[in-house]
């Protein structure tokens, strides 16, 4: 199916452009998420008149996700997990934890769509986890899972 993307696109194209794409893909995200349009003659002329718009308001997204990484890239987040004797935890840390513990640190909303565990966390220890804040745009947090008082 092809579809005109109306904002950049990790590893898929850049604004305006025209792409071959699987049917589910083009419908359930790229038009679900207002990332594409079907590339029908009349939107693939109505994208060239307002490419500069969107080249635009995708550049401030980018500065702002600029700034986000700023803000958080290369810190280090504590979460505190009950555990077994051989440090495994009962559960894991998800991403919606991790976006919790940001979003009460350092009054940042990132949604937790954006927020990638490099390995699942099921243990205890220090790990790496990739927050995606635009197509060009990457952080690098580390998550320090610590033992909570045990259960009584």
């Amino acid at each position: 199916m092809k579809v005109i993307l109306l904002e950049n696109v990790k590893r898929i194209g850049s604004i305006g452009e025209v792409i071959d794409v699987k049917r589910g893909f083009a419908r359930n995200f790229l038009i679900a998420n207002k990332k594409a349009l079907y590339a029908s003659k009349e939107n693939i002329k109505e994208v060239e008149k307002i490419k500069l718009d969107l080249a635009k308001k995708d550049n401030d997204k980018k500065t702002e996700a600029q700034k986000i990484f700023e803000k958080i890239n290369n810190k280090f987040y504590l979460i505190k997990r009950l555990s077994t004797e051989n440090k495994e935890l009962y559960g894991s840390v998800k991403p919606t934890d991790i976006s919790k513990i940001i979003q009460e640190i350092n009054k940042i909303d990132i949604k937790p769509s954006l927020i990638q565990p490099i390995h699942e966390i099921k243990s205890l220890g220090k790990f790496k986890v990739k927050v995606s804040l635009h197509s060009a745009v990457d952080a690098e947090i580390t998550i320090d899972v610590q033992s909570a008082e045990s259960i009584q």
